[in-house]
């Protein structure tokens, strides 16, 4: 559990060093010097995070990188802390992947850099090494900036300063989170980008209308059409001349407020008048607490 002493600090100068030793660790640059070690240590001695998010690693790629290191070594040191229960043992704070790729490689010591983190630091290290990873799909992503939020109650501008994204592709991400299962579970598998799930946003139909995206193929252009007009066309339209479809501004309206908001807007404006009726749908609770929040400027 974090405590508020922890919640409270907020990003600032604790989490902006966190952040050195991450951007050095996951995508260091050719031209840069390689961070010298603290020291080099038994493989046996370094032990994986347990609260560590990522659990998959990638087989093909994990065989590549220990490729390298048979053929090089590890150039980057692994960023550990003393194991909190075990004397001489260091626990893994960024820099799995290497030590998995070398235990395939069979090296017999790896180089470290040894850091003083609390638990909470700890976590908060690996939820954020995880959204920097390159082949992050759009829902771990977005499970990731949620996370940052609600255990240590950072914010999305705060998040957009230290982790170099717009506040707006956070805002999006997190949207994503929104959707029906089956829709997410698309996006996990790469079937479907992030572009063509926010044209799905607080449609009713939107598990359908993903389907037939992955299966036809359909770009994120022909995505949004589809959301617009629905799965079945409007019939007998001029058997009933008085009830005309909406103009195409308040469909734009409805999509951009249902994107904004991540939940369904539906607006009824009688032609020739003034006012009208707008309404928002919401799927569950999270989604009402969302949109108060919204509503109140929180």
């Amino acid at each position: 559990m974090v405590d508020k002493k922890s919640k409270s600090r907020g990003l600032g100068r604790g989490l902006s060093a966190l952040m050195a030793d991450i951007n050095q660790d996951i995508a260091p640059q050719p031209a840069q010097p390689v961070r010298r070690a603290d020291m080099r240590v038994p493989i046996e001695q370094v032990r994986p995070n347990p609260d560590q998010p990522r659990r998959a690693f990638n087989e093909d790629a994990l065989q590549e990188l220990a490729a390298s290191i048979a053929e090089k070594g590890v150039i980057q040191p692994l960023i550990v802390r003393k194991h909190p229960t075990e004397d001489g043992i260091f626990e893994i704070v960024a820099g799995e992947r290497r030590w998995r790729a070398s235990q395939i490689a069979k090296q017999h010591n790896i180089p470290i850099i040894v850091r003083d983190y609390t638990d909470t630091e700890v976590l908060e290290v690996a939820i954020i090494e995880n959204i920097q990873r390159a082949d992050l799909n759009p829902i771990d992503e977005g499970a990731g900036y949620k996370q940052l939020m609600q255990k240590f109650g950072h914010t999305q501008e705060q998040l957009s300063t230290v982790l170099g994204k717009s506040r707006s592709h956070i805002a999006n991400v997190m949207r994503l989170l929104n959707l029906p299962e089956g829709v997410r579970a698309y996006l996990v598998d790469g079937k479907l980008t992030a572009g063509h799930a926010r044209a799905l946003i607080g449609h009713d139909d939107a598990e359908k209308m993903a389907h037939l995206i992955v299966q036809k193929g359909l770009s994120v252009r022909e995505a949004e059409r589809l959301a617009k007009q629905g799965l079945t066309k409007p019939k007998a339209a001029k058997a009933h001349p008085i009830a005309s479809a909406k103009d195409a501004d308040t469909i734009q309206i409805e999509g951009e407020l249902s994107v904004a908001l991540g939940m369904k807007v539906t607006i009824d404006h009688k032609p020739d008048a003034e006012g009208g009726r707008l309404t928002v749908s919401y799927n569950n609770l999270d989604q009402l607490d969302d949109l108060l929040r919204a509503l109140s400027g929180g």
